[in-house]
């Protein structure tokens, strides 16, 4: 009866054992299958080249073409374009100050002119022009033109006609003339830098300026014919 019972135990053990290691090896080919998928899922170094280069692509990196054409069309818009906003109030306060002296220097410049044209008038027209001028000054143009508190006797001016008066508004004039017209070079050359600055935004806008530059300074002996020399050594490395 115990030899019976022993070699029942002893086969529900060997049962037992091999279904045990049936699972193991189960349990071993699916960890061996999950790894195996999970490598052929994994991306490949020239993938991850791939997306490393299309993140570039990818960064913000603005045309300098279409920001030279822009900013030429629409003063200001090629640092919009750069992201540089901070520099709008510099362009347009520019271009703001160079119209208020181009417009400054019109306005005086045709007062003058007028003023000449109508003294030049006087000084050479007949008595009954001159009278209907000294009859009304208020609403002549050459005595407008006087700073308050002056006459045309202060420039030159008598009785007998107004020629020095004359010669002062002629230079007024020409002066005048000469502020607006350098306003306008001045206002396009300012036009111009804005492109330009536009442009160089553009291309340096991923230049890197980070300090990588690093200097050692150390000794070094120099063999010459008359013997060896001490000195210093200067070298410079971008790291």
């Amino acid at each position: 009866m115990y030899k019976n019972l022993s070699i029942l135990v002893s086969l529900i053990f060997l049962l037992s054992f091999g279904a045990h290691a049936q699972i193991i090896d189960k349990s071993n080919s699916v960890f061996k299958d999950t790894v195996s998928t999970l490598q052929g899922n994994m991306p490949e170094p020239e993938r991850v080249v791939q997306i490393s280069d299309s993140l570039k692509l990818r960064a913000f990196k603005p045309d300098p073409i279409k920001v030279v054409w822009m900013a030429a069309i629409i003063p200001g818009y090629g640092q919009i374009l750069n992201r540089k906003y901070w520099k709008l109030p510099l362009v347009y306060g520019g271009f703001v100050g160079f119209g208020y002296a181009i417009a400054w220097n019109s306005i005086k410049y045709n007062a003058y002119k007028n003023a000449y044209l109508d003294i030049n008038k006087y000084n050479t027209g007949d008595e009954n022009y001159k009278k209907q001028i000294d009859k009304d000054h208020t609403k002549v143009s050459f005595y407008q033109v006087l700073p308050k508190g002056y006459s045309i006797s202060t420039y030159g001016g008598t009785d007998g006609g107004y020629a020095a008066y004359e010669s002062v508004l002629k230079t007024a004039q020409n002066g005048y003339r000469r502020y607006r017209d350098l306003s306008i070079i001045l206002t396009i050359g300012y036009y111009a830098l804005t492109i330009v600055d536009a442009y160089v935004d553009a291309q340096l806008y991923d230049f890197d300026i980070t300090p990588n530059l690093s200097m050692r300074v150390q000794p070094a002996v120099e063999h010459n014919t008359s013997g060896n020399s001490f000195a210093m050594q200067c070298s410079f490395s971008l790291k």
